[in-house]
């Protein structure tokens, strides 16, 4: 484990956070941090994550995220849009890092942010968030550049502990994939013990990959080649079988940045907009209020003459 042996006891957040602010006020700068200090970061907030719950439940008003993908600058602007913890409260549901240009920068301010405002701020796991994924679209190869293998596999140890879903006010589930044939209950999930390594199959996998699809009933082949489909009517059944008004997931690039499925039962959240520079898609985040009353954020893609693709 690259959690032993080592003293964190000079670690200061709020020096590594006044030094990751200074990228957020003028997002051009690079992230200058020593890899010491950087990996004492991600050992903190791996201890933060771990003294909560692998199924945190939150209270509102809460603003959720969807995909970031190293789109720092897009993230920035709109967290500024938004406003910081402990002013604002949020949850993220997972994929932080790969493809974009800045995903240390985007991670490390995520990360300093959970440990200076634990209880404004939740970090979901996304299937970017594990080492097989992200040793190939772009994080390892950030991290070797700017670094080395061995601050990628400290993020990799932090990125095994990270919760899989969360409760809204015990009425909405989230979490960055989507259902699951072998999850009953939200509650289900408490039973995993961290850190964990994400398998092929089965309710974690399931939790980080799964789709809804709306030409299907009940379960059904995912064209990824991992975990599943599923159908309104799984979605429905969850819901009343466990009490929910809502489900919010990630993972799929939508054109609004948000998407509705199921008579509005279902939203995925898509939160970087002009994805890769290839699709024309605006980015979302979702304000749910003190009363329940869910609202987007709308941050449509900036300008831009690539050729777009339309998914």
């Amino acid at each position: 484990m690259v959690t032993e042996g080592v003293d964190n006891q000079d670690f200061n957040v709020d020096v590594i956070y006044k030094r990751i602010m200074k990228v957020f006020h003028d997002p051009s700068q690079p992230l200058e941090i020593a890899e010491s200090q950087l990996r004492k970061l991600c050992l903190a907030v791996r201890d933060v994550i771990m003294s909560q719950p692998v199924l945190p439940e939150l209270s509102v008003p809460v603003n959720i995220c969807g995909d970031i993908h190293g789109q720092f600058e897009d993230f920035i602007e709109q967290i500024k849009s938004i406003g910081l913890p402990p002013d604002k409260s949020y949850l993220f549901l997972g994929d932080y890092v790969d493809r974009g240009k800045r995903s240390l920068e985007t991670i490390s301010l995520l990360f300093a942010l959970k440990v200076k405002f634990p209880e404004h701020i939740f970090l979901l796991r996304g299937n970017h968030e594990c080492a097989s994924i992200n040793r190939i679209y772009g994080f390892y190869d950030e991290c070797k550049r700017r670094y080395n293998i061995k601050i990628w596999k400290t993020f990799t140890d932090v990125f095994n502990c990270m919760p899989l879903a969360a409760l809204v006010e015990n009425t909405i589930f989230c979490m960055h994939g989507g259902l699951s044939p072998d999850l009953y209950s939200p509650f289900d999930i408490n039973k995993y013990e961290r850190p964990m390594d994400i398998p092929n199959k089965g309710v974690l996998c399931d939790l980080l990959w799964s789709d809804p699809d709306p030409d299907i009933v009940g379960f059904g082949d995912n064209d990824r080649g991992v975990s599943f489909t599923f159908g309104a009517n799984e979605v429905s059944k969850f819901l009343r079988r466990n009490n929910l008004s809502l489900i919010v997931r990630a993972h799929q690039v939508v054109e609004d940045g948000y998407q509705f499925f199921c008579k509005r039962k279902m939203v995925t959240l898509f939160s970087a907009p002009n994805y890769c520079g290839e699709f024309d898609n605006a980015a979302a985040l979702l304000t749910v209020s003190k009363d329940l009353v869910c609202s987007f954020h709308i941050f449509k893609p900036p300008k831009t003459n690539v050729t777009v693709k339309k998914r």
